[in-house]
């Protein structure tokens, strides 16, 4: 079966250069789950989200299709990874006490993928979607990384890329909605490792191969004057939003 694939030709770069979700995010999630004995996490990627999982289930089945994402999962004694769509856990029928899927529900055919999740699902077990858009760093720096967004390679953003940025509220759910926890993504990112997730956006990676050339440089001059000390590490948050609800 075809799928999105906007990652696997820098898979590498994204498993490096990607922000980590907070470690309190899965406790919290876990604590919704009628259960922790086993998660399932829908289009892994490189496994950001499984990992944490790993810390609050006995089992996590990570899927994604792409094969060159998985390779560079870390391995983990309780995280399994498969290579599978959003709509092949091959998990059996009312096993699995959560189902996430993180920065990565927009790509899913979502009416299998919820057909898939209601049928792996315990009864009270938990479906949790949730996702980041743009990054916070101070307001010359944002204000200079919104205008890269939607002024130099907005075009060249997939259409789903609009579910980022309404939060996932405008995506249909299956079950009753609960209050998302309310948390931020953290790091402390020099500007180069700034740059390097810059660098993994699907929009740029388009952007190079359609023009061939390098859409960063026409941000980095500005965005290194307005940075300051390139090796000064600054704080650099992203709010997480999303949706989560049990099954019946």
């Amino acid at each position: 079966m075809s799928f999105h694939d906007h990652f696997s030709g820098h898979a590498p770069a994204y498993a490096r250069a990607r922000p980590h979700y907070p470690a309190e995010l899965f406790p919290a999630l876990a604590a919704r789950a009628p259960g922790r004995d086993l998660a399932w996490d829908a289009g892994t990627g490189s496994g950001q989200a499984a990992l944490g999982l790993a810390e609050c289930f006995s089992r996590v089945v990570a899927t994604d299709p792409s094969a060159a994402q998985l390779a560079e999962a870390p391995a983990h004694p309780r995280v399994e990874y498969r290579v599978g769509t959003a709509a092949e856990s091959g998990l059996s029928g009312g096993s699995v006490d959560l189902v996430s899927a993180a920065q990565a529900a927009h790509w899913f055919d979502l009416g299998r993928f919820y057909a898939e999740a209601a049928r792996v699902l315990r009864p009270g077990g938990v479906l949790v979607l949730w996702c980041y858009g743009l990054s916070r760093v101070t307001p010359e720096i944002d204000g200079l990384v919104e205008r890269f967004y939607h002024e130099i390679v907005g075009p060249y953003w997939p259409p789903e890329r609009r579910h980022i940025e309404t939060g996932y509220r405008d995506l249909g759910f299956p079950f009753p909605d609960q209050p998302f926890p309310a948390m931020e993504m953290r790091q402390q990112w020099t500007l180069a490792e700034f740059r390097d997730y810059l660098a993994t956006w699907s929009a740029v990676q388009r952007y190079r191969r359609e023009r061939r050339t390098n859409p960063l440089e026409l941000l980095l001059p500005a965005l290194t004057q307005a940075w300051g000390d390139a090796e000064q590490p600054r704080p650099v948050t992203w709010p997480l939003t999303g949706r989560i609800g049990a099954r019946p």
